[in-house]
């Protein structure tokens, strides 16, 4: 009996002592594990974030790009007709969403959605003015026809992405 009373004053202090121990370098791993974890998502975020600007910034471009007026400005030729006009409006878009593809790797789902969006409904815009245009009108009575439904709509398709746009850079900044 005194020996298993010598055993256990050993063993209690020593288990007392073993599990202080165990407990605290546990927590201390923890600790550690989540300051890595933190530090690691810090650093991708470092990173990514710039990237994620730069692809927002290509987006933006993009949209000015195929917004009516500097579409109009830079494919217009005084001496194109109706379907010249129109085939070479359409194949500035394609392109020029085709060139920037990738880009949506670093967008929201909902940021990509809008961009989409928008090229499909400046298409569309121009598509419906086309069809109402006689073929063989010039290509400047379409910029005319075109500039004028743009007015009419309280705000352009690109315009609308461009501030969604902005406010979810905000919003990420």
């Amino acid at each position: 009996m005194e020996l298993l009373a010598d055993i256990l004053k050993i063993s209690i202090p020593a288990l007392i002592v073993f599990l202080t121990a165990w407990v605290l370098l546990r927590n201390l791993m923890n600790n550690d594990q989540d300051k890595r974890r933190q530090e690691l998502i810090l650093q991708n975020s470092r990173t990514v974030t710039p990237i994620k600007l730069q692809a927002y910034e290509r987006i933006v471009l993009l949209l000015e790009r195929i917004s009516l007026e500097s579409l109009l400005v830079r494919v217009s030729n005084s001496d194109m007709t109706v379907p010249q006009l129109h085939t070479a409006m359409l194949n500035t878009i394609r392109s020029e969403f085709e060139h920037n593809l990738s880009q949506q790797i670093y967008m929201s789902q909902q940021a990509w959605e809008v961009v989409r969006n928008a090229r499909s409904n400046m298409i569309r815009l121009i598509n419906s003015e086309v069809e109402k245009m006689p073929p063989n009108s010039s290509g400047m009575a379409l910029s005319k026809q075109l500039l004028e439904k743009v007015m009419e709509l309280e705000k352009e398709p690109t315009r609308a992405a461009i501030d969604y746009l902005k406010g979810e850079i905000s919003r990420m900044i």
